[in-house]
């Protein structure tokens, strides 16, 4: 199912499926949100971000002189982003989008002038510094500090699962400024020099084998009051704000998961069992066309979302029934692909009898973040069972 189809969009969507085969970089296929590996990748994701904003495919929505299109039609990054992810090429860092928006829509004069134009042109990249140990799902309880000292913010504290924090220039981060008021009142946000002294990030070895997350401690680290975006306890407003945005990555993760699907199907066709293809087994066949049944009933319920939303009608359970939908799908192709390949299920990359290099145990491995990420399903169902449903609320 294709978003979009029989639309206006669809001569947009040719044109931007054109441009991202002809400009895309080419890494090896992982699954999942993943850091470039080395130096060498790490330059041509930024180059390819560049290319993508100097295209307008990127920040059409951002202010008209900052390269922004004055008719933006919000449906076309949807698109942007489905096609990405359809050539298996490189997304660029949702850390330096989400700060993008939080200075456009709280940053000052001075901060927008310095770091938006060098956003666009792939000469800063951006962490997001929210989660931390004991503050994940429940974000506004995090327990990182920023108290002042004259014309300075001091920072202490930790964050962690910090995608692309070894490797950025600049953090957004959240950080509690007022520790006797409500929670959700008290934090503010803040742009963090990542090479400031008391940085230190620590890159996470992940069961992928890769380092994708990191963990990041600040032991007394200075940071100027001009750094500060926004006023005093607007952090979590300014959060939530950005992190709205994170809406145009649903049709993304449909593309994925329905790519996934046919993946499966291949792997079914090749592999052999008793001497058979697999797809030949009966309930081979069934498990796949139920499968497939999931995927169009997902991309359903995530394209009305998508169009709700475009419309300013969108509903408090749309987006965590897309995530849940998605993301509980997913892990479930990957344990069928992985069960299917029996003995050689246990078989990674590397292994010159791993089947299809491995991919299967690698999508297996990184499958059960995407349960957690941006929401743990639990989350997700507790938020559709109260304030969709208006069930009673869990015990705490």
């Amino acid at each position: 199912m294709e978003f979009g189809a029989g639309t206006p969009l669809e001569d947009f969507r040719r044109e931007v499926r054109e441009f991202v085969a002809a400009h895309a970089p080419r890494f090896k296929v992982r699954a999942g949100v993943r850091s470039p590996e080395d130096e060498g990748e790490l330059k041509a994701s930024l180059r390819w971000t560049a290319e993508l904003y100097a295209a307008g495919y990127l920040g059409a929505d951002w202010p008209e002189r900052f390269g922004g299109t004055p008719e933006h039609d919000p449906l076309r990054d949807v698109v942007v982003r489905e096609e990405i992810a359809r050539a298996r090429a490189p997304m660029p860092g949702s850390g330096s989008d989400l700060a993008a928006h939080a200075l456009i829509g709280f940053g000052t004069e001075a901060q927008r002038q310095k770091h938006l134009p060098a956003i666009r042109d792939g000469e800063q990249l951006w962490c997001q510094l929210f989660s931390e140990p004991d503050a994940g799902s429940d974000l506004a309880s995090l327990r990182t500090s920023a108290v002042r000292d004259g014309d300075d913010w001091v920072i202490n504290g930790q964050k962690v699962w910090t995608t692309n924090g070894h490797w950025a220039d600049l953090g957004y981060l959240l950080a509690r400024t007022d520790p006797d008021a409500p929670k959700h009142k008290g934090i503010s946000a803040f742009v963090l020099d990542m090479r400031a002294p008391g940085v230190q990030v620590r890159p996470l070895r992940e069961l992928t084998g890769t380092s994708d997350f990191n963990e990041v401690f600040f032991d007394q680290v200075r940071v100027p009051t001009e750094a500060m975006i926004g006023k005093p306890g607007q952090g979590w407003a300014i959060a939530n704000t950005s992190l709205a945005q994170e809406r145009h990555g649903v049709g993304a993760s449909v593309v994925s998961v329905e790519m996934a699907w046919e993946d499966l199907v291949k792997t079914a066709r090749t592999l052999k069992i008793d001497g058979r293809p697999a797809i030949d087994l009966e309930d081979v066949r069934q498990q796949l066309a139920a499968f497939r049944a999931e995927v169009d009933a997902v991309a359903a319920l995530a394209h009305a979302s998508l169009m709700r939303w475009s419309a300013g009608k969108d509903r408090i359970t749309d987006a965590p029934m897309a995530k849940l939908g998605f993301s509980e799908l997913n892990l479930r192709l990957a344990e069928y692909a992985v069960s299917l390949l029996g003995e050689r299920g246990v078989l990674t990359e590397g292994d010159d009898e791993a089947v299809d290099e491995g991919r299967w145990q690698d999508a297996y491995l990184y499958a059960r973040a995407y349960t957690i990420a941006g929401g743990s399903s639990e989350v997700m169902r507790n938020i559709i069972a109260e304030r969709g449903l208006g069930l009673p609320r869990e015990p705490r």
